[in-house]
């Protein structure tokens, strides 16, 4: 399915206005920015068959043309697009040979773990490409022909077209901080960093793997063209250094500037940090909107650390931001508008206030009270990342419901599985401890995980997941678990989004008939869980959008643990109190089997309700520094109609 989510635009850069040659001016690498994945996929998928087709014009088949390809989820979208155009005789593969990136070491061929899954998966098993084409690195090769083989692997490799993608710390492949720009297909050490980042596919880090097979910087540098995408805000920092910054091996993609022929191709949000973006004042002529003139006083304030009302006209002519003052200005009316302006998004009524006048209000004060759906995408994601406004809904009296979409079984630790099966043989419900602790001996490495396990793991979520909402009073018949099937694969690799999916959301709402919908707008990894529940829920309101109850819901975005929206965007601000902190960090405690021994925990050490106290009191801080109201802390919301 297509991807449906992005943000709405409020003005920015009229790029059309905009000469190619100061558009890119601050680019080292040529980049192509898309609205989103979809629009970038289709246009590198035509690099790709332009390619093909030139090329067996150009030998008429007495050449194959070679095809470099990514491992991990980036390219997922760029596979399914080509299986498409394939499948519609738009493009042929009998006459191109694949090579493929890297491979854990060792690895089985057909394990879901394989870095190599979703190439099979999803693209090579579904075209007519020979089997005697396609190159994968072999991760069974004994240790005694290891650097024969990848010393063979290297001489074969002779790509025309290369599509890569980069991690958040710019490694290509396994060549990771560090590596040396003129290395060649090899066998390495993955660092504890990478091994953290890929434990995810294992269920822990004992279990991945400690090598890899990867083409290395020089071998990519020598391929005919090079394209490398990046899909998502986790990928904005990198998308920065390498588009923009120094060549540095501690970034090895940024060693791409060293070619002559490549392209960048990210989405909007990838590219979130780069200058046409940040600060697009800088390349050209914008359309002021009032939510875009907010987004460049707000950059300013940052840029000079002063407060909205002590801007000066000068410091909006340093900055480059004379053209907000001629289509605004004068300096100090623009700071009032935006003072107020930011001011307004700020309520202690996120349902609305009854009897109120909500000319400056971000919420409705009618109809009171209202019927409200919370979205979470995991069983815990409700409470962390909007649990404040979720405890002052149900206090004010809405009728609220919360929907988890997936079950999150996968992120239980099988210590916490036997310890709940314990304490339930302890109370005289049952003794299954022995058959559950044999089910977990018996796994093995690289296995998903068994259904019997798992249908525990789920419950355990569940019982969490009521006892959190349980604690600030909602009723548990307005907890609903959809367990949407792409998350049931039984390992962290998930499957595609269906209509399957979607129609069990369009009976939830149809069910509920919500005034506000509540759901995680996460920008980051088109394929992580996140993004495709919001995925999942524009589908199914989709369905819906021409029932009656829908004409009167209005939908708010909140983020995930790990990122907040920028002030610049927020269109609600529900202000905490210590007490409602309290409430809020109790809420996430009720998620014991996400306490302490996470199983995928990331590079981020500190616990949820760690991350959600210093996030919201981080935006509180930033609303104070602009001349706010000083808060506790502030969960803040985008408005998506």
């Amino acid at each position: 399915m297509n991807n449906k989510y992005f943000l709405p635009k409020d003005g920015g850069l009229i790029a059309k206005d905009v000469p190619e040659d100061l558009l890119h001016r601050y680019e080292k690498i040529p980049t192509s920015v898309f609205e989103h994945e979809q629009s970038a996929v289709s246009y590198v998928a035509d690099i790709v068959a332009d390619a093909i087709k030139a090329h067996e014009k150009e030998y008429a088949g007495e050449r194959p043309f070679v095809l470099g390809l990514s491992t991990g989820k980036t390219p997922i979208g760029l596979y399914r697009e080509l299986v498409k155009r394939y499948e519609a005789g738009l493009i042929d593969f009998k006459n191109v040979i694949v090579f493929s990136l890297d491979e854990f070491y060792p690895t089985k061929k057909d394990s879901m773990q394989c870095r190599n899954y979703y190439i099979r998966h999803e693209f090579l098993n579904l075209i007519n490409i020979r089997p005697e084409n396609v190159h994968i690195p072999d991760g069974n090769v004994s240790p005694n022909d290891i650097t024969k083989y990848c010393e063979q692997f290297e001489k074969m490799c002779r790509i025309d077209l290369m599509i890569i993608g980069t991690g958040a710390n710019g490694q290509i492949g396994f060549n990771e901080p560090g590596s040396y720009e003129k290395s060649k297909t090899r066998l390495v050490q993955l660092s504890h960093d990478a091994k953290q980042t890929q434990s995810i596919f294992f269920s822990s880090l004992e279990n991945t793997p400690d090598m890899a097979i990867t083409m290395g910087i020089e071998t990519i540098l020598k391929s005919e063209k090079i394209v490398l995408m990046a899909w998502g805000e986790d990928k904005t920092d990198i998308i920065k250094s390498v588009v923009e910054g120094e060549i540095t091996n501690q970034k090895p993609a940024t060693l791409l500037q060293l070619h002559d022929n490549t392209e960048v191709v990210v989405d909007e949000t990838a590219a979130g940090k780069l200058t046409r973006v940040v600060s697009p004042w800088l390349v050209g002529k914008c359309d002021w909107t009032p939510k875009f003139t907010r987004k460049a006083v707000v950059w300013l304030c940052r840029e000079v650390d002063k407060p909205i009302l002590k801007l000066t006209h000068n410091d909006y002519i340093e900055h480059s931001l004379g053209g907000l003052l001629e289509a605004k200005g004068p300096y100090d009316k623009i700071n009032i508008d935006v003072f107020n302006d930011l001011q307004h998004t700020i309520t202690g009524w996120p349902g609305g206030k009854p009897n109120a006048d909500d000319t400056f209000r971000p919420v409705s004060s009618k109809p009171f009270p209202k019927r409200v759906l919370i979205f979470s995408p995991h069983p815990d994601d409700d409470v962390i990342s909007m649990g404040g406004t979720f405890i002052r809904l149900v206090e004010h009296g809405h009728d609220v419901h919360v929907a988890y979409e997936t079950s999150g079984n996968v992120a239980v630790h099988d210590d916490v599985v036997l310890q709940n099966i314990d304490t339930a043989r302890e109370l005289g419900f049952g003794d299954r401890y022995n058959e559950i602790k044999a089910i977990i001996k018996a796994k093995k490495k690289g296995d998903t995980e068994p259904r019997p396990l798992l249908d525990i793991k789920g419950a355990i979520r569940r019982a969490e997941a009521k006892a959190a909402t349980r604690s600030f009073g909602l009723d548990e018949s307005h907890v609903h678990f959809l367990n949407l099937p792409f998350y049931e694969t039984g390992g962290i690799k998930k499957g595609a989004l269906t209509n399957k999916d979607i129609d069990i959301i369009v009976n939830i709402l149809r069910e509920v008939r919500p005034q506000q919908i509540y759901a995680a707008g996460d920008l980051a990894d088109p394929h992580g869980t996140h993004r495709i529940c919001i995925e999942a829920v524009l589908g199914a309101l989709e369905t819906v959008k021409d029932d009656e109850w829908l004409k009167e819901c209005h939908m708010w975005l909140y983020r995930g643990a790990w990122m907040e929206w920028d002030l610049g965007m927020v269109d609600m601000a529900v202000p905490l109190s210590p007490d409602e902190m309290l409430k809020k960090r109790h809420a996430i405690y009720k998620h014991l089997s996400q306490k302490d021994i996470v199983p995928f925990p990331g590079s981020d050490n500190r616990e949820f309700w760690q991350r959600a106290e210093e996030r919201t009191q981080n935006t509180a801080k930033l609303y104070d520094k602009l001349g706010m109201a000083e808060y506790q802390a502030i969960e803040v919301f985008v408005k998506m109609f």
